[in-house]
């Protein structure tokens, strides 16, 4: 069986590569990390004209009816150009989890709304993956009190999507009772924060919260997963381009077989992962039997290639790795962070042998 993209997936691909190229270079993904927060407005802006969040959204809400496949080829854009953008949380995960969580009339208001541009949605839903002390949201009747921690999506969110409890909550970022705190993390090209909440007003999602958040998780899954292949498929090319030009004892370093070996391991281990990010995202639409698992596989094992690469491209680089003008720290950095993010490898895999049911 050939498993390839379609023309239009090409495409849209490349027109949100050629859009990255010289709106989120890394002098502007510099400037964002230095405490900038105007390039992820622009870039938000220059994505919508684009449709990009319209992606997952059903045509009968105004989006384009497409597949986490074309979301996750989106992603990978966004990861090669370590991109400040909330796509995976506000437009991957939340609508996922308003098409399965919320009631007809839910879906017809917030993705309409959200395919208008008037709302972009955080997310909140870690506690579902691993409980953390001291967190939790908690529903009672409207309203909702607790700590969400590692809030996703904050970078241009208006509203959040939370877990709490057996329920899916929906609230405005600006309403009475929310105190956010800024969280820092390795990563500075993405913002993440914790929600304290004391009686927030609330709309509660009517359909089956469960199976939402297990469908925002996977496909949240698949979506890192595809991010971080972005970042090393770049961190290679980075390796490779600065080998060719860095030369020692009057011949380019790419010239040592050392190099070229360090090289060549990157680039096997990195390709054979870009068949199993396709099928994972294939999966959660047309196979969603395997949709779980392959979440679990995809996100386990990219992690743990993207870590192997993100350590040779900086050794390749030698010294130079480890200085700011490289810039090689933001790929490095962003590998790192997708790693942990809705688990790591151990709970990945774990996951997965549950589903299995070789574990419990």
């Amino acid at each position: 069986m050939y498993f390839g993209l379609s023309e239009d997936q090409i495409m849209l691909q490349d027109s949100v590569r050629r859009f990255l190229e010289t709106q989120s270079d890394l002098e502007h993904v510099r400037v964002y990390a230095e405490g900038d927060d105007a390039l992820a407005g622009q870039l938000q802006q220059g994505l919508m004209e684009l449709g990009v969040p319209l992606v997952l959204i059903p045509e009968a809400q105004g989006g384009l009816g497409m597949g986490v496949l074309e979301a996750a080829l989106i992603q990978e854009m966004l990861g090669r150009f370590v991109t400040p953008s909330a796509f995976t949380p506000a437009y991957g995960m939340a609508v996922a989890g308003l098409n399965v969580g919320a009631d007809a009339d839910q879906r017809n208001v917030w993705l309409g709304r959200i395919a208008g541009g008037e709302v972009v949605m955080g997310v909140g839903v870690t506690e579902a993956v691993g409980a953390r002390e001291g967190a939790g949201v908690t529903l009672a009747g409207t309203s909702v009190s607790g700590r969400a921690s590692f809030v996703m999506g904050a970078e241009t969110a208006n509203h959040f999507l939370l877990a709490a409890g057996e329920s899916l909550v929906i609230i405005d970022r600006a309403a009475d009772g929310v105190r956010e705190t800024d969280l820092t993390t390795i990563d500075k090209t993405r913002k993440v924060i914790m929600l304290d909440l004391e009686n927030v007003a609330c709309e509660v999602l009517g359909g089956s919260a469960q199976p939402a958040v297990e469908t925002m998780v996977n496909v949240g899954r698949v979506l890192l997963a595809a991010d971080s292949f972005g970042a090393a498929d770049m961190m290679v090319q980075k390796a490779v381009a600065y080998a060719k030009d860095r030369e020692q004892f009057n011949r380019p370093i790419a010239s040592f077989q050392a190099v070229k070996h360090m090289c060549a391991d990157m680039a096997a281990q990195l390709e054979p992962c870009r068949s199993l990010l396709w099928y994972a995202a294939y999966a959660q639409d047309n196979v969603p039997e395997e949709g779980p698992l392959m979440s679990c596989m995809a996100k386990s094992h990219i992690s743990e290639v993207g870590k192997f690469i993100a350590r040779t491209a900086t050794e390749v680089h030698g010294g130079m790795g480890f200085t700011d003008l490289m810039g090689l720290h933001y790929w490095f950095k962003r590998i790192g962070f997708n790693r942990q993010l809705l688990g790591g490898p151990e709970k990945t895999r774990h996951d997965a042998a549950v589903l299995q049911g070789f574990a419990k």
